[in-house]
């Protein structure tokens, strides 16, 4: 198996959007081919009514909530809450229209993906997919925790529903332990560290907490593994997934393949078609 290595490090850096607001972006909008098949990613620290109800097309989000309680509600499904730990995968496809909102008296810290949709699932039937963290299986390594949220990781398999492939897992590893997380050579992706420090990858490349690392894309024909040894207690979130190489044109909440179909959005958005 081929041995994946790291082709950029960042540091996420953080900026008051307003008094109930930081918010740090982990993946910044615009890089569309270096980020395929994802679009952004936002680390938020919110406060109850900071974002109000408000649509979405084309895309599907994936909300992990890391500290705080979050509810949401919406105008298809009805409401729910989620609990650090968990992750909700919203398929917003056609259209949806919903809210996030922390628990009265909660600061809820986030990280929010918003993954691609193919041009043929632009307009699919939306959906929501609520993962507990308790319900989701489990890889246990000496020295390591994986929890496996979507696709899989050495032979742990999640039951999550993708319109595209992706791979979404969760390690918390002891000082001094190593673990592998495998991946189709075809999948780009990257780490995020939330805790602690470690050496990734195939030339040890140091990556600590609040850092990006995006992995080395590689090819359709490998099968390869990430190695992650951690130099101090270490908690991070790994995102792979199969890029879809077609046309993103994106204008706020909606993510289309040309701007007629922005137009579109719009137009369906304000005449009540989203309901």
């Amino acid at each position: 198996m081929i041995s994946r290595g790291i082709r950029s490090v960042r540091d996420v850096v953080f900026q008051e959007n307003s008094l109930t607001h930081k918010v740090g972006l982990v993946i910044e909008p615009g890089n569309w081919e270096e980020a395929d098949p994802f679009l952004l990613m936002a680390e938020d620290f919110f406060v109850r009514g900071t974002f109000g109800m408000h649509p979405h097309r084309g895309i599907e989000t994936v909300t992990y909530v890391i500290e705080g309680k979050l509810e949401h509600s919406d105008n298809k499904t009805g409401d729910g809450e989620l609990l650090p730990g968990d992750v909700q995968w919203m398929t917003a496809g056609r259209g949806i229209i919903h809210t996030e909102d922390p628990a009265v008296g909660d600061t809820v810290r986030s990280l929010q993906l918003w993954v691609n949709l193919p041009s043929d699932k632009k307009m699919t039937e939306p959906r929501y997919q609520n993962m507990r963290a308790q319900d989701m299986p489990i890889r246990e390594e000496e020295g390591a925790t994986i929890r496996v949220f979507s696709g899989s990781s050495m032979g742990v398999t999640a039951a999550t529903k993708n319109h595209v492939p992706v791979t979404m897992v969760e390690l918390n590893v002891d000082a001094g332990a190593t673990v592998m997380q495998d991946l189709p050579g075809s999948y780009n992706g990257f780490i995020y560290v939330l805790e602690g420090q470690g050496a990734f990858g195939k030339d040890n490349t140091i990556g600590k907490a609040g850092q990006v690392l995006w992995l080395e894309r590689g090819l359709d024909t490998e099968q390869t593994e990430l190695t992650i040894h951690a130099t101090e207690q270490l908690r991070v979130v790994l995102y792979a997934g199969q890029p879809i190489g077609e046309k993103v044109v994106a204008r706020g909440p909606f993510v289309m393949n040309s701007d007629e179909e922005i137009v579109q959005a719009y137009k369906d958005y304000h005449e009540g078609k989203f309901e």
